[in-house]
């Protein structure tokens, strides 16, 4: 909200620290060699590069943010027609319905949260043509980051299957390599450092410290973001990237509702339709009604075993 264009310094921060504990813990200070080519993560790695720098500018081409969640939301579409197309899957029936619930659900919330935020922003008249144009540039920026984005777990699917799970080394590596192409950003990732030292100070609870509040919230974004991000690099190890997307798709929904929840925006009739069809859609996928009946399937066949 301070500074909407600091999307560089923190996932520039982000980077750092992981690739610092994975250098640590995981490269053994870089006597490890690692289990899956280095080529390959090369590959992956200018992938997750490319959709993390994307999806931050477009946030300077006249995109707001639920419009971005709304886009980020279709990454369930993108991943299932990748896969088609790609991997050659097929799905039931009951698999398309419930990518179709979820992300009807996502868009549902976030163009409802949308229309909140415009009614009560003020914003500075310009050239409309011109604001049109930057808006139609940050609309193909998402759409080439959606695309990427769910290329890249297909990638990384691949990859786990040929040369087995290897996530704590695959997180480090995503990292890691792409630390020399923050050089390109370095001005504007300088001057938002800037900007951070003049913010407010902050007095740290139980620590006692003081510090500008904006390093305050950046630590704080780079540990959830550590946790977070570990987890998804665990979970495409044990699950196929559709799986992961709908999942990560959910963790997104939650913090829309958290956000709406914590800054007590209205939380309208459309939100709980939003939310009904986002769980409904979770259920269907995950096809809940069939565990009783094959729990009670897998028991009998265990007794006349036995």
């Amino acid at each position: 909200r301070q500074f909407p264009g600091c999307g560089n310094i923190v996932t520039f921060s982000q980077f750092l620290f992981i690739a610092v504990e994975g250098f640590i813990f995981e490269a053994n200070f870089g006597r490890k060699s690692p289990a899956i080519p280095i080529r390959y993560y090369f590959t992956m790695v200018a992938m997750f590069f490319t959709v993390s720098v994307v999806n931050n500018y477009a946030l300077n081409l006249n995109i707001s943010m639920p419009l971005h969640m709304i886009f980020r939301s279709g990454s369930l579409i993108a991943s299932m027609a990748l896969g088609i197309i790609i991997l050659k899957k097929r799905y039931s029936v009951s698999k398309y319905a419930s990518i179709a619930l979820v992300s009807l659900g996502i868009f549902t919330c976030t163009f409802m949260s949308a229309k909140q935020v415009a009614s009560d922003s003020s914003l500075n008249e310009e050239d409309g043509l011109q604001v049109f144009l930057w808006w139609l540039l940050g609309i193909a920026a998402l759409t080439f980051a959606l695309l990427m984005s769910a290329r890249m777990g297909i990638f990384q699917e691949t990859l786990y299957k040929r040369f087995g799970k290897h996530s704590k080394e695959a997180l480090f590596y995503n990292h890691a390599l792409p630390l020399p192409g923050f050089l390109f950003l370095a001005p504007n990732i300088y001057h938002h450092a800037v900007l951070f030292n003049q913010s407010e100070p902050f007095r740290v609870p139980l620590l006692g410290l003081t510090l500008p509040i904006m390093w305050f919230y950046l630590f704080m974004n780079v540990i959830t973001q550590y946790v977070c991000i570990r987890g998804v690099f665990t979970l495409t190890t044990e699950c196929p990237s559709l799986t992961v997307t709908l999942v990560v798709t959910l963790r997104k929904f939650l913090s829309l509702i958290f956000s709406i929840l914590y800054f007590r925006n209205p939380f309208t009739g459309w939100h709980w339709l939003g939310t009904a069809l986002v769980f409904l859609g979770t259920l269907l996928y995950a096809e809940v009604w069939h565990g009783p009946r094959s729990l009670l399937a897998l028991c009998s066949t265990r007794i006349k075993r036995q």
